[in-house]
């Protein structure tokens, strides 16, 4: 089966940015995205866990979204300004898709 070169995107942030991200990337013309709540971790400031939060001011979300390599600057700068002073992180990895289009 052919498959086709694209970028994944992995965005790691607080969930009250979640709507400001996805609005950058539905300005930035980004077809899709999903959302994948996170659960515990561990950085800087040492381990981190969602259990026994209340409310969503503390919880952090992975939003994930794949794009065509010729798009992904203007993805990152439509996005990178709202994460940049905030707590979490963004990658970007080299994947293989075998339906191009929907990307």
């Amino acid at each position: 089966m052919q498959t086709y070169p694209k970028k994944r995107i992995e965005i790691i942030a607080e969930a009250p940015l979640l709507r400001r991200l996805t609005a950058r990337l539905d300005e930035a013309g980004v077809g899709g995205w999903s959302v994948v709540p996170i659960l515990a971790g561990h950085g800087h400031g040492g381990d981190w866990s969602a259990e026994g939060q209340i409310g969503t001011a503390t919880q952090m979300v992975m939003l994930i979204s794949i794009v065509d390599a010729a798009r992904l600057d203007a993805v990152l700068d439509a996005v990178f300004g709202l994460v940049s002073g905030q707590i979490g992180f963004v990658t970007v990895a080299d994947v293989a898709v075998v339906r191009p289009e929907r990307f």
